[in-house]
This record gives structure tokens, C-alpha cells and sequence, in this order.
């Protein structure tokens, strides 16, 4: 049996998918909250397999509440089920965990089928999101050293610890002479001028710990 809640502040949507999911022989609705303060209280308490999420609440979105959930209990599975595909909904919500992510123009069999595959570990993202996900990792620039090789990486680094050619070839067990080809690489690609602003570059962007 899958356990199930619901968490959506429009009493007739939770109503009508209450009622068609609890004539599903597999599913189990343990619970409704019409907020997602209410439904982190609720998945606590319940420990459900899935829970179905709405986006746009009052006291505490679905965005926070996905967090929440995420962040105290184990295992459970949230589908968000909402209205919105837009930019500042999608993205931050999948950031939260979000697992699957369908639009409330679903049709109740399709929303039946996702709870199950959820249960299951497979994910079910409405085909308009997957397009938006995939245009804005198309449209991603990429960052400089992404285009570094391994080895340049970590001279990079070496150099953002304050290492000198000579210490740097030490510790990589390579030849000097490589080591400044190697710097006269990073120079280039990076669009630098000199190894402090290499070194600067690396605590930047965080490639040094």
C-alpha cells in the first residue's frame, strides 16, 4: 500500500483527488494539510511514501515546505502538482527535492500513475518543464576553467595555494618546464595576465578550499 498526502490549499482539489485516489486499491491516503506548515507537521507525523505538493500557499509555500520535508524525513517522495511552470517555481522547488513535477491539468489516472511511480523511484516531470529544464541548461554559459584539463586544474589550484613553479612540480612530481607550460595554458584560457590574478581566479570561484 502507498501511503499518501496531500498538501494544497484549495479545499475541492484536495476533495477531488482524495476521492478518485481512494478508490485505487494500492493507495492510501493518510493525510491533507492546506498548508505546507500543516503538511511538514503531517509527513512527520504520517511518515508517507509520497507526498502530492502544491507550489502557492499561504504561512509556508511549497518550496520551503519540500525543504522542510526533505531535510527532517526519510524516503518520502514529493510530487509537485501545480498550475505554474514558471522560471521562479520550477527551478527552486527541484532545487529543494522535489522528485516529480506535474501540472494540475493532469488527469487524475496520470496523477494515480506518478504516485506509483514515485513509489517505485521513478520520476515523472511534466513534458513542458523537462523543455524549459533543458533550454536552460543549453543556455548555461559555462565558466572558464570548465574548459581546463585535469592536470591544469590542479596547477590552478597549487597556484591559489600560494605554490611557487618550482614547488608545484615538487608536489605533481612533473618538470618545471612543464609546470610553465602548463601555467601559460591556464593564462590563456582563463583570459589572465599573471599568476596573481591566477590565484585570484581560483579563490573566486572557489577551487581552493
Amino acid at each position: 500500500m502507498i501511503k499518501v498526502v496531500l498538501v494544497d490549499d484549495h479545499e475541492m482539489v484536495r476533495m477531488g483527488l482524495s476521492a478518485y485516489l481512494r478508490t485505487q486499491s494500492d493507495i492510501e491516503i493518510v493525510g491533507e494539510a492546506s498548508d505546507g506548515h500543516q503538511g511538514v507537521k503531517l509527513v512527520q507525523e504520517t511518515k508517507p511514501d509520497v507526498v502530492l505538493m502544491d507550489l502557492v500557499m499561504e504561512k509556508m509555500d511549497g518550496v520551503q515546505a519540500t525543504e522542510a520535508i526533505m531535510n527532517t524525513t526519510e524516503g518520502v517522495k514529493v510530487i509537485v502538482l501545480t498550475s505554474y511552470i514558471d522560471d521562479e517555481k520550477v527551478y527552486p522547488v527541484i532545487e529543494a527535492g522535489a522528485f516529480s513535477y506535474l501540472l494540475k491539468t493532469s488527469s487524475a489516472k496520470e496523477i494515480a500513475s506518478a504516485i506509483r511511480a514515485a513509489a517505485n523511484g521513478e520520476a515523472v516531470v511534466e513534458a513542458k518543464v523537462t523543455n524549459k529544464m533543458m533550454e536552460r541548461m543549453r543556455s548555461r554559459k559555462k565558466e572558464l576553467h570548465e574548459e581546463l584539463t585535469p592536470r591544469e586544474l590542479e596547477v590552478l589550484r597549487l597556484i591559489g595555494e600560494g605554490k611557487s613553479n618550482q614547488g608545484i612540480a615538487d608536489e605533481l612530481y612533473i618538470g618545471i618546464k612543464t609546470v610553465k607550460t602548463h601555467v601559460s595554458n591556464i593564462l590563456h584560457k582563463l583570459q589572465l595576465e599573471d599568476r596573481t590574478q591566477i590565484a585570484v581566479y581560483a579563490h573566486r570561484h572557489r577551487l581552493v578550499e
